[in-house]
């Protein structure tokens, strides 16, 4: 199926077209740069992601019938039936899913395609973190000693779990009580199972305050081995990824090198090809730990493209096609942050946002179109970049089916303070419109000073996640209010009889009209002289349903408005605001009865406390349902102390976002009791 081209130097095949195993923004991201160098492409598509832009951005789309991944994009079998029927000779697995599934690389293979991809005795190599250490260890590299969750005890504490085979942060869990561990084994497995078909968990020592440093390596079927610099991955949630960057801020220059001979290694300990990343674990005191080898392209290599001028997928197909890597790479240069826009809450310990997004814009200089290529001379060698991958377009709709990722947002500049402060400024700036992000998080966190500093670390959200989340401080949300029912009464005016539109003016006093949005009710009369909000401090400078001029204590700010049926969104130079607009009139039946726990996100219930049923006593935070949505657990916990009078939720039942799961009777207080 494949070409083959002979050359003096090696035997090569030539890929004409690549079917991508994977969805969202990985997808289009490979899918841009088989563009650039005029390979056809080749998408395939579970039943949620018929309309994706995944799918509109590729020549040839598959179904994969379903909806959850186990039917669709973990259905190795099914994907390579797509490839040849589309008439791809090659693909490529993108990351997660089956990107580092052993038996799907050879299933690729023994059907004559191309694998874009390290060999399977590698990714097999590798495939069990267990089993990888026991390798590492016998390369030399140093590893952190594990702890058999059977025989701990409080002088093992804290313990990491981490799924054998799996990455991402699933099944990963932090435990600090013995009394806690068999619990969340039990959990740590369940996910595992649900994320990677594969429930083996073990247990190591929890470095506090450690720093996640990985080495990018990409190697070809000639014996050469480039060792890419470093990408500091500390700021984490839930074990995955938020802020990553290149090179890795203030590490001497012995441990670099250490690092970097180490990933070598290990690659050609497993005779690696491909591009793949090694992970490390530096304490406090600056002692390295391998983690993890991931045979595969990173979320986060946009970074180490923009810092060596390189396209990592372009590179990727080249060693598949057969062809050798130059003897070094070029040289890096300057500093890049990538931040990951996710549709989440993390107020709400992280809870996934469904919805359709209507607009996601963020200011961008050849976005996207020529990945990690800059110019290497000149004045425009130190020009900034900026990039944004996504997978998502106008109009397409977030769903719980998949992760919550909307966007990678990139940047390049000589040095690593204007990098952070341009990426900030970038993401304040972004128009957003949909479902709620973790944009004031990232902002916050890029501003933040242990961040400005150089001194990240995997415990940074667990010590400032209540400042950094906390509603800021200030009118900005009222005065935001304030433009978005202006608009809005712009918008009706402009659509009303003709005297209106000429100012609606009469002899009689008018009377004011209110509005609300979230709390906070607006009021604004309309006479004869223009618009006049019911605040002194702020005079109307300029009206449309678009845009609106006001001054603040003698301040003159724009604000722009964007209105979706209930929802308003509303832009400025300093922050942005997603506002609800409340109807006049509210429907009675609209209510809940006290003590119902409702689903706080759609998906999936996985399971119900042990033994639970109606009658039981519980008390508040006690977990009573778990629910899957973007393959993550979330625990829903009982809102107080009391009596369960209704439980809902079975295991397998689809939920959608306030779905009734239990009710639970709250005990009186103690004044309330009987005598």
């Amino acid at each position: 199926m494949t070409k083959s081209v002979r050359t003096r130097t090696a035997r090569t095949v030539l890929i004409t077209s690549v079917l991508v195993a994977n969805r969202g923004e990985i997808a289009c991201r490979v899918f841009r740069t088989c563009r650039k160098l005029g390979i056809a492409t080749v998408a395939v598509f579970s039943d949620p992601d018929a309309d994706a832009l995944h799918v509109r951005e590729a020549d040839t789309a598959v179904r994969l019938p379903g909806a959850a991944p186990a039917d669709t994009y973990l259905r190795g079998d099914l994907i390579v039936k797509a490839a040849l029927a589309a008439g791809a000779d090659a693909v490529h697995p993108g990351y997660g899913f089956l990107s580092e599934n052993a038996e799907f690389a050879q299933a690729v293979l023994d059907a004559g395609l191309v694998w874009i991809g390290p060999p399977p005795a590698a990714i097999e190599a590798m495939a069990s973190k267990t089993r990888a250490k026991e390798l590492m260890g016998a390369a030399g590299v140093p590893l952190l000693a594990p702890v058999d969750p059977g025989a701990a005890t409080e002088a093992d504490l804290p313990l990491l779990l981490k799924a054998a085979a799996g990455g991402g942060g699933r099944g990963m869990r932090v435990v600090r009580e013995l009394a806690a561990l068999k619990d969340e084994l039990a959990a740590a497995s369940a996910e595992a199972v649900s994320a990677f078909g594969d429930g083996e968990v073990f247990a190591e020592p929890y470095v506090e305050r450690g720093r996640h440093v990985e080495v990018q390596i990409l190697a070809d079927a000639h014996g050469t081995v480039w060792a890419l610099g470093t990408r500091d991955c500390s700021l984490q949630r839930r074990h995955q990824k938020v802020v990553e960057e290149s090179p890795a801020p203030g590490l001497p220059a012995e441990l670099l090198t250490g690092l970097a001979d180490a990933a070598v290694a290990a690659a050609r300990t497993v005779a690696y090809r491909g591009a793949g990343t090694v992970e490390f674990l530096v304490s406090p005191r600056g002692c390295p730990y391998f983690l993890e080898m991931n045979t595969r392209l990173q979320v986060e290599h946009p970074v180490t493209e923009e810092v060596f001028g390189l396209d990592l997928v372009a590179l990727q197909l080249s060693v598949a096609e057969g062809a050798p890597l130059p003897p070094a790479p070029p040289e890096p240069y300057g500093h890049a942050v990538e931040a990951r826009l996710y549709a989440e809450d993390p107020a709400r310990d992280w809870a996934p946002q469904t919805g359709v997004l209507h607009e996601l814009s963020v200011e961008a200089e050849g976005q996207g179109e020529a990945e990690g290529v800059r110019p290497r001379h000149g004045a425009a060698q130190d020009a900034v970049r900026l990039r944004t991958d996504t997978g998502y377009g106008p109009g397409d709709r977030v769903g719980p089916h998949y992760d919550a990722l909307l966007a990678k947002v990139v940047v390049w500049a000589p040095t690593r303070a204007e990098a952070l402060r341009r990426l900030a400024h970038a993401l304040l700036r972004a128009r957003i419109h949909g479902p709620g992000t973790n944009r004031e998080l990232l902002v916050r966190s890029l501003t933040h000073p242990d961040v400005l500093g150089g001194h990240p670390d995997t415990g940074f959200y667990d010590r400032h996640l209540d400042a950094l989340t906390a509603p800021a401080a200030g009118e900005g949300e009222r005065h935001a209010a304030v433009a978005a029912a202006l608009a809005d009464s712009a918008a009706r005016r402009g659509a009303t009889t003709v005297p209106a539109r000429l100012g609606g003016w009469r002899n009689l006093a008018s009377q004011p009209h209110r509005k609300t949005y979230g709390d906070h009710e607006i009021s604004y009369r309309v006479t004869r002289d223009g618009v006049r909000v019911e605040d002194d401090a702020v005079r109307v400078v300029s009206v449309s349903e678009r845009l609106v001029r006001l001054e603040v204590d003698g301040v003159v700010r724009d604000f722009h408005v964007s209105a979706y049926s209930d929802h308003v969104y509303v832009d400025t130079a300093h922050g942005s605001y997603r506002l609800l607009a409340h109807p006049r009139f509210t429907d009675p039946s609209a209510t809940t009865a006290p003590g119902s726990l409702l689903a706080p996100m759609p998906g999936t219930v996985v399971r119900i406390a042990d033994g639970l049923a109606e009658g039981d006593r519980v008390t508040a935070g006690q977990p009573l349902v778990w629910l899957e949505a973007m393959k993550m657990e979330h625990r829903v916990t009982a809102p107080a102390s009391g009596t369960l009078t209704a439980l809902h939720a079975t295991p397998g039942r689809q939920v959608e976002v306030g779905a009734l799961l239990a009710v639970v009777a709250t005990d009186p207080a103690p004044e309330d009791q009987p005598s």
